[in-house]
């Protein structure tokens, strides 16, 4: 996926092996479990995670999430794999958690690297449920 076709969050001044490290230790602070992977062609890193410990911030269609990161010029994006799909009784809840998961990685990112680095969100954010009435994008 080129930059701006699918992204969800993009870094700044951090290559995506640092930026999946944010994440990956975000989600072990929720209950997760997290598997961090590394490939070189293509060049990506990927975060999946499965909810050990029950936390009531987290809807019950996150309890499986997985992302992945490319390189950017001057940075990375995050691309939001899974879930994809989450019931619209969830959907509240869902939001919320991505507000505070962003929030959570902007405040990380900014103060580790005296703000040399920032997260920013790309001008058209994708999540994979953002389309109309609950459907995938």
């Amino acid at each position: 996926m080129g930059e701006g076709n699918g992204d969800w969050l993009r870094a700044r001044g951090i290559g995506r092996e640092r930026f999946a490290g944010y994440v990956a230790e975000y989600l072990a602070t929720l209950g997760y479990t997290v598997e961090k992977t590394e490939s070189t062609d293509p060049s990506e890193s990927r975060v999946r995670g499965r909810l050990e410990r029950m936390n009531p911030a987290v809807p019950p269609s996150a309890r499986e999430i997985s992302y992945r990161f490319y390189p950017t010029s001057g940075g990375a994006a995050l691309v939001w794999e899974a879930p994809t799909a989450i019931p619209a009784e969830e959907r509240g809840r869902m939001d919320r958690f991505v507000r505070e998961m962003t929030l959570h990685l902007e405040r990380s990112v900014a103060t580790e690297s005296h703000a040399t680095a920032k997260i920013v969100r790309p001008p058209e954010p994708h999540l994979p449920w953002s389309g109309p009435a609950g459907t995938p994008a």
